[in-house]
């Protein structure tokens, strides 16, 4: 009898855990944010789920041909991989923090984005005026619509094929996602860009609230105009990106607050940072060998990441000088020209185990740019950061860091030769660093549920119930002055200044009818 409750009960949990491959349409965005991407990708594949990805004729990144998905190709003329390069340059030549370094730089990006929309708006018109994509789309019966709301054609592409939204997120076209979907209060919330953290003076909230109007600016001027036409021939209503985003049915966001700062959120909010981090494997056989050489003096690893092949000579040779004196063995992911200084310690490799080697119990530092996948692996596995931030999100993310005492960042501006290796003896020597960033490790890792886990369930909930707008706030139906309750202000004040006025009106008539009986009396 035991045996058969046994057997029932196993088949029972078997139905429960299962779930039918459902179709889904993946609109991603190219470059490192496809890698975290494909991560998901992998696992639904894995599960049973067909999907379909679409994807630029001139991708960096997401080839044609896969055994995880069937793609769409939409052909583009132009490619972001040029303009990127135009403006990875600009950072690269070391001009110094002025602020009108930071106004060309900022302006040469904003620029660069209203392009990439442009582009991406045009590749929504070239796919639903395509029949036989869209038949091809139609017929194919998607469930689900997941997507990167960086780049916006997903959204609309899910709104005109009336499909639930599932968002893979940290940035949306103007920001992080965080700013448009719950409240956000700048008193104590760095807006991205501001190198601010949760405790700011008066100063710094001021110039927290500047910096959110650069997001505004971007999103009214750089974003919107680029979808106008597309919203007035393919839609109804009135509407903008930004209410689309909201309208998401699940948010998964690649963060979690062992690395964010605690603030307001929201019930379709599901956070998944570090999902793509896994116990590391082994080493091969030549890399394992160089790593055990080093000793207990230990390794340290540098890379830039897959966007920024070399730095420039001059730079790259002082890199490699301050390496040349260190004890510990280095490992340096480097495609530029070999460095004239280059020590015997130290291996140049066109790619590297990031993963895996960060998991190496040998690995000692890690000097990153601060991308989001290196600074989440580098807190799975424990291992302290030297962050030389180059653009986007990344100076922000090592500051996430070093606020908790597990890593220092050494600005590009400021970077020598002399500065380069006393940020290496601070973090190497400083026990503080390596004991901090474990502690996060620790925090990151006691969860109920795996990131990957929780990501793979929220999809498949949409998948079941068609969509999850019980857990969608209201707030985005409602006009501005409402959400802010300025009508609602309106009206009291009209009332109490009403009351106001008519007791003062009431007290003025018994004031002049007393006089008027006083003068009658007198007389």
């Amino acid at each position: 009898m035991n045996c058969l409750f046994l057997i029932a009960g196993t088949v029972h949990f078997l139905c429960l855990v299962s779930c039918d491959g459902g179709n889904i349409l993946v609109f991603p965005v190219d470059g490192s944010h496809w890698v975290n991407m494909k991560v998901i990708l992998v696992e639904l594949h894995s599960r049973g789920h067909n999907l379909t990805v679409i994807r630029a004729s001139n991708s960096w990144y997401i080839p044609e041909q896969s055994p995880l998905y069937t793609s769409i190709t939409v052909e583009m003329d132009e490619s972001m991989e040029d303009f990127f390069d135009v403006y990875l340059d600009e950072q690269l030549r070391r001009e110094g923090a002025s602020f009108w370094t930071f106004l060309k730089l900022t302006t040469h990006f904003l620029s660069m984005v209203s392009k990439a929309h442009e582009m991406w708006a045009e590749a929504f018109i070239k796919i639903v005026e395509d029949q036989k994509v869209l038949q091809s789309i139609l017929d194919s019966k998607y469930e689900l619509m997941l997507t990167d709301p960086a780049m916006a054609p997903g959204l609309y592409l899910a709104k005109f094929l009336k499909l639930p939204v599932v968002l893979n997120v940290r940035w949306i076209t103007s920001g992080e996602g965080h700013f448009v979907l719950a409240p956000s209060p700048l008193s104590y919330i760095p807006v991205p860009g501001s190198g601010l953290t949760d405790k700011m003076n008066f100063i710094q909230r001021v110039k927290n609230f500047l910096f959110s109007t650069i997001g505004l600016v971007q999103q009214k001027v750089m974003v919107e105009p680029s979808y106008f036409a597309v919203r007035e021939k393919y839609f109804e209503g009135r509407f903008d990106t930004i209410s689309l985003l909201q309208e998401a049915d699940i948010w998964l966001f690649r963060s979690d607050f062992v690395f964010e700062y605690p603030r307001p959120t929201m019930p379709n909010v599901v956070y998944i940072g570090g999902f793509q981090c896994k116990p590391a494997q082994p080493l091969p056989a030549d890399l394992e060998e160089f790593v055990q050489s080093a000793g207990e003096n230990g390794v340290i690893i540098m890379t830039l990441g897959t966007l920024v092949n070399a730095l420039p000579a001059d730079l790259a040779d002082e890199v490699a000088r301050v390496f040349a004196k260190l004890p510990q063995k280095v490992i340096w992911r480097h495609n530029g020209a070999t460095p004239s200084t280059l020590g015997n310690n130290t291996l140049i490799v066109d790619w590297m185990p990031q993963k895996d080697l960060l998991g190496h119990p040998q690995i000692k530092l890690f000097v990153a740019h601060g991308g989001t996948n290196g600074v989440q692996e580098a807190i799975y596995h424990g291992v302290p950061v030297l962050g030389i931030p180059l653009f986007f999100d990344q100076y922000d993310n090592l500051l996430r860091l070093q606020d908790r005492g597990a890593a220092k960042i050494l600005e590009l501006s400021d970077l020598n030769a002399d500065t380069f290796e006393q940020g290496i003896q601070e973090v190497l020597h400083t026990d503080s660093y390596r004991m901090n960033i474990q502690r996060m490790s620790r925090l990151h890792r006691d969860q109920p549920l795996a990131p990957m886990d929780q990501a793979v369930f929220w999809v498949e909930y949409v998948m079941r119930h068609k969509g999850a707008p019980h857990l969608r706030t209201e707030a985005y139906r409602m006009p501005w002055y409402s959400y802010y309750s300025l009508d609602v202000l309106l009206l009291m004040l009209t009332v109490l200044t009403a009351l106001i006025v008519s007791t003062l009106c009431v007290f003025r008539f018994l004031c002049c009818r007393r006089r008027k009986n006083s003068k009658a009396k007198q007389n």
